[in-house]
């Protein structure tokens, strides 16, 4: 398991490209045949991939956690964004296909991924401490009813895919869902925003060779990654976390914090950017 220690906001302004990199943006996560495991001292949230190709993954046992399993004293949220596969909870086998979300709760001791016949599952994984438990649960993709947003004239039209939240699967703290975007719009949460009371971690995804340009940091002090498929980035509650697309995306976000409640947002207007 890697530990990921953030910079300041005075110490973010000063970074180079690279060290920008190695601070907010986590690539290599989807390995075949291995499962993947980052901690961040961002309210504790730990994130990781599983591609199985062979034997079944299991989720990982570490020091960092300062427990005896890894669900001990957390809750996990889990998206497929591979080809069907399976996730293991106990003795219950849950099938997941494609955009499948299942949530499992604390105290879960045996948690493991499987491949589906096609060979190629991958899942996403984010982690929060939690102090109470709630049963698993699993939302499909196809019971997805979701209205699109924004303006195409403003190249913003997407569907923003609510999935572990206080109206959906409930948790203690994590909240989690996907966003994707119609034919033509490529930016996603634009005007930019802050929540000083939460953390927010994005993976994009389905970009094939396009690429995003991401900001953050503080808003009157912008820097930028250029991210590509399947890599995360991590946004301390002070940074501002928007993108642009040179083509159509999705990307799962997840958040946890002080509180669950989705619209709590501290806007930044576009003549405050800088």
């Amino acid at each position: 398991m890697k530990l990921h220690y953030s910079p300041s906001p005075e110490a973010t302004n000063t970074l180079s490209t690279e060290a920008l990199r190695d601070h907010f943006l986590i690539s290599d996560l989807f390995r075949p045949s291995e499962i993947t495991a980052h901690y961040t001292d961002l309210d504790r949230m730990i994130i990781g991939a599983a591609v199985p190709t062979g034997s079944a993954l299991a989720l990982p046992a570490a020091k960092e956690t300062g427990t005896s399993f890894f669900l001990e004293r957390r809750e996990i949220g889990i998206l497929n964004i591979g080809a069907a596969g399976v996730v293991r909870v106990g003795g219950t086998a849950y099938e997941l296909g494609s955009l499948d979300c299942i949530y499992i709760g604390l105290g879960e001791k045996e948690v493991s991924f499987e491949n589906g016949p096609s060979g190629q599952s991958q899942f996403f994984y984010v982690s929060t401490p939690a102090h109470a438990k709630h049963p698993t649960s699993v939302v499909r993709s196809s019971a997805l009813k979701t209205d699109p947003i924004g303006d195409a004239t403003k190249a913003n039209r997407r569907r923003i895919n609510r999935l572990i939240h206080a109206d959906g699967i409930k948790s203690c703290q994590l909240v989690m869902g996907f966003t994707e975007f119609e034919a033509g719009s490529v930016w996603n949460t634009m005007p930019a925003h802050t929540h000083s009371r939460r953390t927010e971690i994005y993976l994009y995804f389905d970009l094939n060779d396009n690429v995003v340009v991401h900001l953050l940091g503080e808003p009157t002090k912008t820097r930028h990654l250029i991210v590509r498929d399947r890599e995360a980035v991590l946004s301390p509650s002070w940074s501002i976390h928007c993108g642009a697309g040179t083509g159509n995306y999705r990307f799962l976000w997840a958040m946890g914090g002080d509180n669950q409640t989705f619209a709590d947002m501290d806007p930044v207007p576009l003549t405050q950017l800088r």
